[in-house]
């Protein structure tokens, strides 16, 4: 395996290339959900000094500061003004100037109110480059770890299913699609006569059958997700954007939607995915599936399904009136009655379920078994570590089936 060694870097910091840059820096872009374990908000937004502590780190971790610039920032009295924040403000400057963020400002409310309107403090925005550019980055590593270097792609005016040859032969037989190869037929044919063919004599290329497919991504963000020391959102969230750049460079018939469940659940854009937060506390499983319903619903598509990544059980419940219900103890008969009621739902409708579960306890392990089974879907035990490998698995293969 190639290893570069950054420490041998020369020249000025701020000379680096912003994709090598963000190559860097992803893994503190992708981790914001990780906020407060035990006081999680998810309407925190990364500020500029958190960009600023993150290319700080990424620097240090990878041994590119001079020892003697270094001493010198921490000796300082504000890093920002040192001669290491100096180019690492500008490392920041050309991250914007490229397009892969956009900085904006947040009015202080206390200022709003003194009639000064006073922008508050810097925070930045995650633009469409990035996010296409975090999602290639996530599928190269996901597809690495499946032991390919890339995945594939087949340009095509039809943005639909369709047919590709796999180069196998077989003989003719009622009811299958006669795509002919003439070279075999023809020298099956020639030494007897045309007036003496068989239906014997035919032979076919044998094809596979890419189905096109609506696919809605469940990204459970409960307090379970970053609670124990452990942050399984991360991962999700890196798997759900290497999915997207798979469907958009491979797959440019299907269509993908994510949708985030908590206390309730929502849909939330791709652009907006890479800096989700985990809050608010429950799960709301039912809600999730519901809202993935009314997404599919309007898609024509030959397959649609709903790729559920969670760790816990269902524990929230959205109730006609609007209000709450949340129990956090087990599984609630209520709760757990109402979510049954949406996988039937699902299944009514051809809804698969294919559910990745990033927990092992045993009454959560008989639930996952019991949607998979309602809908003729499957059930994964996986971890933060595998789980991409897993999904990107369950997708590819569930695109093609060979046809005669």
């Amino acid at each position: 395996m190639r290893i570069t060694r950054y420490s041998k870097f020369e020249g000025e910091l701020d000379q680096l290339d912003s994709a090598e840059l963000m190559q860097m820096i992803q893994e503190a872009l992708l981790g914001q959900g990780m906020n407060d374990p035990w006081d999680p908000d998810p309407d925190t937004r990364p500020s500029m000094d958190d960009l600023f502590d993150a290319i700080l780190q990424a620097l240090m971790d990878r041994g590119m500061i001079p020892e003697e610039m270094l001493e010198e920032a921490m000796n300082s009295d504000d890093i920002q003004e040192s001669r290491l924040g100096q180019q690492i403000q500008r490392l920041m400057d050309k991250l914007q100037m490229d397009g892969f963020i956009r900085k904006e400002f947040e009015e202080d409310p206390q200022a709003a109110q003194g009639g000064q309107g006073q922008p508050g403090e810097a925070k930045f925005q995650l633009t469409d480059k990035s996010i296409d550019f975090l999602g290639y980055n996530s599928l190269r590593e996901l597809m690495g770890g499946l032991g390919r270097s890339s995945a594939g792609n087949h340009d095509t005016r039809d943005y639909a299913s369709g047919i590709d040859m796999t180069g196998e032969l077989k003989n003719y037989e009622f009811g299958d699609t006669l795509n002919l190869d003439t070279t075999q037929t023809l020298s099956n044919v020639i030494s007897k006569g045309f007036e003496n063919m068989e239906e014997s004599d035919l032979v076919i290329r044998q094809a596979e059958y890419s189905s096109s497919a609506a696919t809605v991504v469940l990204l459970d963000c409960s307090h379970s997700m970053i609670l124990y020391g452990e942050d399984r959102f991360t991962p999700a969230k890196q798997v759900a954007l290497a999915l997207a750049h798979l469907i958009r460079t491979s797959y440019p018939g299907d269509s993908l939607k994510f949708v985030l469940f908590h206390d309730s659940a929502e849909e939330v854009p791709l652009s907006k995915l890479a800096q989700a937060q985990i809050g608010p506390y429950h799960t709301n499983t039912a809600g999730g599936l519901r809202l993935a319903q009314q997404l599919l619903k309007r898609e024509n598509k030959d397959m649609k399904q709903i790729v559920m990544i969670t760790d816990g059980k269902p524990s929230a419940l959205t109730l006609p009136d609007g209000r709450i219900y949340k129990n956090a103890y087990g599984l609630d008969p209520y709760v757990l009655g109402q979510t049954l009621r949406e996988v039937a739902s699902c299944r009514r409708s051809g809804i698969q379920i294919n559910t990745f579960m990033l927990a092992r306890d045993p009454e959560l392990i008989s639930f996952v078994r019991r949607v998979s089974e309602m809908t003729k879907g499957k059930a994964y035990f996986t971890t933060p570590t595998n789980i991409g490998q897993y999904v990107l698995m369950d997708y590819m293969s569930n695109k093609t089936k060979v046809v005669n």
